[in-house]
């Protein structure tokens, strides 16, 4: 099975090193990121239920795409390979925003990353790659929020703590998009 690694970080996006992805979640380690958002032209987020084999947060309504930049591509060339590879989808990325988080999960793994959140459009389905996603739908912005505080057991604690603490770009959004 090949290792995955990820980019161990400080709290200024330096690079520290290269780490085992699974030892870096299990030992709490501050990693690079990114969380991918689709747009389509009616302003609708594109979400993907996570695979039932994800080692944390399976079955768990997220974000477009996310994952980890590789170390020899850019932000945005990861993140834009990574979106082919889990939903089919080719489309062109910008950074918005970025932000730390952790969280610690039932399984005794942790997710420590420095998140670059990235905002895109698209207006066809998806196609899944089904070891990563098993669903997906587009949702209007403001229903995902009302969703969130109405169902938070559904959903990823990276997407809640987005949209807890950074709704005003995804207002802002559709406010320009209109």
């Amino acid at each position: 099975m090949k290792t995955d690694y990820v980019i161990v970080v400080d709290k200024n996006d330096r690079q520290i090193c290269l780490e085992e992805k699974l030892y870096a979640h299990q030992n709490n380690l501050l990693h690079r990121a990114f969380s991918i958002f689709l747009f389509n032209d009616s302003n609708q987020i594109l979400l993907q239920k996570r695979a039932p084999e994800k080692y944390h947060s399976a079955n768990l309504w997220s974000n477009t795409c996310c994952s980890h930049p590789k170390e020899k591509l850019t932000l945005l060339q990861s993140a834009e390979l990574r979106l082919v590879e889990e939903m089919g989808i080719k489309t062109k990325l910008e950074k918005t925003f970025s932000f730390i988080y952790s969280a610690k999960f039932n399984n005794g793994l942790f997710e420590n990353e420095f998140d670059h959140v990235l905002f895109g459009k698209y207006n066809d389905d998806p196609v899944l790659n089904t070891k990563e996603a098993q669903d997906f739908m587009w949702i209007e912005i403001r229903e995902l929020k009302k969703q969130i505080q109405l169902y938070p057991g559904k959903f990823t604690v990276w997407l809640k703590i987005i949209f807890e603490n950074y709704y005003k770009y995804f207002k802002d959004y559709e406010d320009n998009n209109l």
